[in-house]
């Protein structure tokens, strides 16, 4: 006999198991947030500092490229400095302090003067002994230089592919009347739009200061708006300045034996053909606007950012007090873990050795075992499942049984009329004449239709009933249903009456020889138990879009309590299995089987004395080609 004690201990050691080591790792987590904490936090100021860092590269670059030097940068850098909490200092390339963000308003006038350019060596005026303390107070490297002439893509990644700030136009910047020009005559242009076309235009600068037209479909404006001024021709200013830059650009090119190009406005021009010219022809497009812009730009100085004091971000650490407590908490959730883990296992395990001694027990080939169900979880759930196909397999295991029997005695009753009647033959008490064979051939068909019906059954439980499906006029279908069984309703005194739509009565996608054998079984079995001057009624008609057969007698009927049973195999409503009032048995069977196989199903509806109503749906159209 097998234990039930280790499964049970099995499932409990492996939820103390599993518990602990849930337990275990939720301390850590816990440990490691605790001491992490102030790191996340520390590490959100940096990315915030970052972003303050790009922004404040980004006002700077943009000063620098709008203004010849730093002499007015001073207010600017004080604004960023309040803005974002951040010590901004300006310096030369030998460390010299520019503008500082820190000094006091007096000190920081003096080296607000132009730096000059990196690497130049100019020394800005003030007192030397605090240039150099500020010297010594600034960082060995720099955030970054800020040079208008050479972003530095690590601080903006969508800088121009020339690294030049889109705002550096130096030349090209329009005087107060060329904008003003232009602006009168977009702002018609815009208002004309509006009144014509009703398209909402606004008139916007771009990154040099130019003047255009923005609509809100991007729509091109419409010939009736267009205006005396050419909008898109360059100006005087930047025609100069234009021609200047091609100047200095196929001065480049002809050193390097390439020929000249024509810089149109805007600098968007068509690229080579030729991939290495094309790459000489813009760098000595990028070396040329350097050349033309350096004058318009302030030089590059080394900006440096920090915190205001000087202050240097510190990890935090765990103190021991914090170690002991985190280790006493660890400790008292690991206790409380094992021990609820520990009753909920008992409990869990209670029911599943139940379970599991149940089911031996039906291996064993106690039908009668059942579990108790208590509670609404899963466990009671699986247990009422239990008990549910502990019923059904009984139910089966019963039907099997008088299958069996039922089988036994439908194949004995004519083997014991053909052995007898042949015994008598060979005794000399019979004679082998016609009536006698008729007899004995009778009981074979018998035999041959039993033996049928049984391989049909078979056949439709493996899956193995194969179908040939085709429309089916159902009208034609029951006429010939009732044309076949015609004489056994005539012989039996029984009126066979078809009722069909008339041409509106639907086509089916089935077999019919398949369909013909369900539809005979069913008013073979009316005609069977209808009397002499009754009615067999045969229907057919369209209902929820499925065609729905139906076989009427005005039979005995049926009893309530037999309803259920009508269409299992072997049974009977007459329980003395007399051949004159009933079959086999199967026929009903094989009706259900047909029809489900169709993707269809079959009911019944009657009462005692009141005849019986035997019904098939079919799905009308052909069935799903996954099924």
């Amino acid at each position: 006999m097998r234990r039930d004690t280790p499964l049970r201990r099995s499932l409990l050691v492996r939820l103390l198991a599993l518990s602990a080591l849930v337990s275990l790792c939720s301390i850590a987590a816990t440990a490691w947030l605790a001491a992490r904490t102030t790191t996340g936090a520390i590490k959100q100021e940096q990315t915030q500092a970052l972003a303050d860092h790009t922004r404040i590269y980004d006002e700077l670059l943009g000063y620098a490229a709008t203004h010849p030097d730093w002499s007015g940068a001073q207010a600017t850098v004080r604004r960023l400095a309040a803005d974002t909490g951040q010590r901004i200092v300006l310096a030369t390339s030998r460390f010299e302090p520019v503008i500082d963000s820190g000094s006091a308003p007096d000190r920081a006038a003096g080296p607000a003067a132009p730096p000059g350019p990196v690497g130049s060596g100019a020394t800005p005026t003030g007192d030397s002994r605090d240039a150099a303390a500020d010297r010594t107070a600034l960082p060995r490297t720099p955030t970054t230089t800020v040079d208008p002439l050479s972003v530095d893509v690590a601080m903006l990644p969508d800088a121009p592919g020339d690294r030049i700030d889109a705002r550096a136009v130096g030349p090209f910047r329009l005087t107060p009347a060329e904008r003003a020009t232009l602006e009168e005559a977009l702002l018609k242009q815009a208002d004309c739009l509006r009144s014509v076309l009703g398209t909402e235009a606004t008139v916007v600068d771009d990154h040099a200061g130019r003047p255009h037209l923005r609509t809100a479909d991007d729509r091109a404006p419409d010939v009736r708006c267009t205006s005396p001024v050419v909008l898109t021709a360059p100006t005087r200013t930047e025609s100069a300045a234009l021609a200047d830059l091609t100047g200095l650009v196929n001065a480049c090119l002809e050193r390097q034996q390439i020929g000249p190009v024509t810089l149109p406005l805007g600098l968007q021009r068509a690229p080579s053909r030729d991939p290495q010219q094309e790459q000489v022809i813009s760098a000595c497009l990028a070396n040329a606007r350097r050349q033309q812009l350096v004058q318009y730009v302030a030089p590059p100085v080394l900006l440096f950012v920090g915190a205001p004091g000087g202050a240097r971000d510190t990890a935090p650490a765990l103190t021991a007090t914090h170690r002991g407590r985190v280790t006493e908490v660890a400790a008292l959730v690991l206790v409380l873990t094992v021990a609820v883990t520990a009753a909920v296992g008992r409990r869990l395990s209670r029911p599943l050795h139940a379970l599991t001694h149940a089911a031996r027990r039906m291996a064993d080939g106690d039908l009668s075992a059942r579990v108790d169900v208590t509670g609404r979880n899963e466990i009671a759930g699986l247990a009422a499942a239990f008990n549910a196909m502990a019923e059904r397999r009984g139910h089966l295991e019963e039907l099997r049984k008088a299958m069996v029997g039922d089988i036994a005695h439908e194949l004995r009753t004519p083997l014991s009329n053909i052995r007898g009647w042949l015994e008598a033959v060979e005794d000399g008490v019979a004679v082998a004449d016609r009536a006698l064979t008729g007899s004995l051939l009778e009981e074979a068909l018998l035999l041959q239709h039993l033996i049928d019906d049984l391989r049909d059954l078979a056949a439709a439980d493996a899956g193995e009933l194969a179908l040939h499906r085709e429309p089916v006029d159902a009208e034609d279908l029951l006429g010939q249903v009732a044309t076949a069984h015609g004489a056994q309703a005539q012989a039996s005194g029984v009126t066979l009456v078809v009722e069909a739509a008339g041409a509106d009565c639907p086509e089916v996608f089935a077999d019919p020889v398949r369909l013909r054998q369900a539809v005979g079984n069913l008013v073979a079995n009316a005609v069977r138990h209808t009397p002499a001057g009754g009615t067999v009624t045969l229907r057919a008609r369209t209902e929820a879009g499925s065609l729905l057969i139906e076989v009427a007698d005005t039979g005995s009927g049926i009893a309530e309590a037999d309803l259920p049973l009508v269409f299992e195999r072997f049974w009977r409503a007459e329980k003395s299995r007399n051949r004159q009032t009933g079959g086999s048995g199967l026929g009903l069977a094989i009706v259900r089987k047909l029809a489900e196989i169709h993707g269809g199903s079959v009911g019944v509806a009657g009462a005692p004395g009141g005849g019986a109503v035997f019904s098939v749906r079919l799905p009308l159209g052909p069935p799903d080609p996954g099924v």
